[in-house]
């Protein structure tokens, strides 16, 4: 039992970082019905500049991840407004989003690849993090670290803000309006392009913490890891009912409990880990094709 409660918070800790990469997935799709493939690279670009702020100009390490989140944020606005903005105002079909997202996530892999190589070595590199995260708990036999525990208490106090935005100001009202019916949000006079951008900047902003959380528990960084992350984010979205932010952090921990549960007491399937989320995923699309908590969208957004 005290390897299954260790396991369970090492699940659930990595299933909130999933979550946290979620739902940006899901509010970009409520609203767009896109299903931005570049946001796994977003979060990429969140931990190197973390890295550049923390590791290299030698920011503190607090001011470091606030500039760092905000910056992500204003780097999911360019991505808007340099790549899809133009595709919706032609009213482009969404297979070519979908492309312009695919190349998207090629260029900010190349980009940072080069950026990797010019700067810091070819050789992957340590996020460096205060000890108070790495610092081990040791709670009736069962031991941890400080983040463990952190990371999903705070996951779920961003789920509550995220909710309360939503559902109790003026542009959670806006963004759900918009969701339900963009010509009509247009009709009425509102500017459409601020209430996306403030999508885009809420969900980059939100990829960049989880690639934050996830570069100080698995200390190393590529331009390439958020290619699986972004994938196995996308998948808790889709498990939990993409368009539903509940449903994105239930997904999360599910995915993240499912990772780390399995290989933990069946060890000769560690090898298979990273298979776990998509064999879960076509599961529960099987039995549910609209996931967990699947959004009628025609009558209900997030």
């Amino acid at each position: 039992m005290e390897f299954f409660f260790q396991q369970l918070i090492n699940g659930f800790s990595l299933g909130s970082i999933y979550a946290l990469i979620a739902i940006g997935y899901t509010l970009v799709y409520g609203v767009l019905r896109l299903i931005n493939f570049a946001h796994g690279d977003i979060m990429m670009v969140g931990v190197f500049l973390g890295f550049i702020l923390i590791n290299q100009l030698g920011m503190g390490f607090g001011s470091g991840i606030f500039l760092t989140l905000l910056l992500t944020g204003v780097v999911g606005i360019l991505t808007y407004y340099s790549a899809y903005r133009p595709l919706l105002e032609k009213g482009a079909p969404k297979i070519s989003l979908l492309i312009t997202a695919i190349g998207i996530s090629f260029f900010l892999e190349s980009l940072f690849n080069v950026v990797a190589n010019l700067f810091f070595g070819s050789s992957y590199q340590a996020f460096s993090t205060p000890p108070f995260f790495s610092k081990m708990v040791s709670v009736a036999g069962v031991t941890f670290t400080r983040l463990s525990l952190i990371v999903p208490i705070l996951t779920l106090l961003i789920l509550g803000g995220i909710l309360y935005l939503l559902y109790r100001t003026r542009l959670g009202i806006g963004i759900r309006a918009l969701a339900f019916d963009i010509q009509t949000v247009k009709l009425m006079g509102i500017d459409t392009n601020r209430l996306i951008m403030g999508v885009f900047f809420i969900g980059s902003l939100l990829a960049g913490l989880g690639g934050v959380i996830y570069a100080t528990a698995y200390p190393s960084i590529d331009p390439y890891m958020g290619m699986l992350v972004g994938l196995k984010a996308f998948a808790a979205a889709v498990v939990g009912g993409i368009g539903s932010v509940t449903g994105a952090v239930i997904g999360g921990f599910i995915l993240g409990f499912v990772e780390i549960v399995i290989p933990g007491f069946f060890i000769e399937w560690g090898g298979y880990k990273d298979a776990f989320a998509f064999v879960l995923l076509i599961f529960v699309l099987l039995f549910k094709p609209t996931g967990i908590m699947g959004i009628d969208f025609e009558r209900k957004r997030f």
